[in-house]
């Protein structure tokens, strides 16, 4: 069941204290067997296996941190990007390629991430797979991230263009997040599924082809 009393989704800000609190509440061991049993889910999905070009994200704050999976790049013949703020239009997301060991500087928000170069970015529609952050979800893959949009923005053409397979867009998140239910607004993007510790949930909008991409 839901750990948050329903009278929180009545305010998103305190809401998202809450959220913020909670997981951050967490010992160092416990996030680590989360995040570790939420790999070994994430690793049994089609959709990971098949993805070649994946974007994930650098965990921080109590966060459940996919990281460890960009050290089996090379045996799974995948390639990671992390985010990078856009530098001309605020509010958007860059998609960098970066392996462990690279050079990352912290952007205005006390988030690592790579050094921008014009040959290691590559196209949001070009990428098979996004794991995304967020604060919460629900049973039906809507997710409530930190409040700035940045991903609901770099990701608006899966509203705008319905024929389009990719990328899958799949939540990762500790168990103890899920909120009985999130109210969509009009500029809010969906996810195709959100893997946790304990469970994969998949959303009501995915058809067979977007459970697939990346194939």
């Amino acid at each position: 069941m839901p750990l948050f009393p329903p009278y929180l989704m009545t305010n998103l800000s305190e809401t998202r204290r809450h959220l913020k609190r909670t997981r951050i509440a967490l010992s160092a061991q416990d996030r680590a067997a989360a995040a570790a049993a939420a790999i070994r889910q994430l690793a049994k999905m089609p959709q990971f296996r098949k993805a070649r070009r994946i974007a994930t994200y650098l965990g921080s704050k109590g966060e459940l941190d996919p990281t460890p999976l960009i050290a089996q790049a090379k045996a799974r013949d995948q390639i990671f990007y992390l985010p990078v703020l856009h530098p001309f239009r605020d509010g958007h997301l860059l998609f960098c390629h970066w392996t462990p060991g690279e050079r990352l500087i912290v952007n205005r928000y006390g988030i690592p991430e790579p050094v921008v170069s014009a040959n290691r970015l590559i196209p949001a529609r070009n990428l098979d797979l996004v794991i995304v952050p967020l604060l919460g979800f629900d049973p039906a893959c809507h997710r409530l991230g930190m409040g700035g949009g940045y991903y609901d923005r770099s990701f608006a053409f899966v509203r705008r263009l319905v024929h389009i397979t990719k990328p899958f867009l799949l939540g990762f998140a500790h168990e103890s997040q899920r909120l009985e239910h999130i109210a969509l607004q009009p500029w809010d993007v969906a996810l195709n599924a959100v893997v946790t510790n304990r469970r994969l949930y998949l959303g009501s909008g995915n058809s067979s082809d977007r459970q697939h991409a990346g194939s």
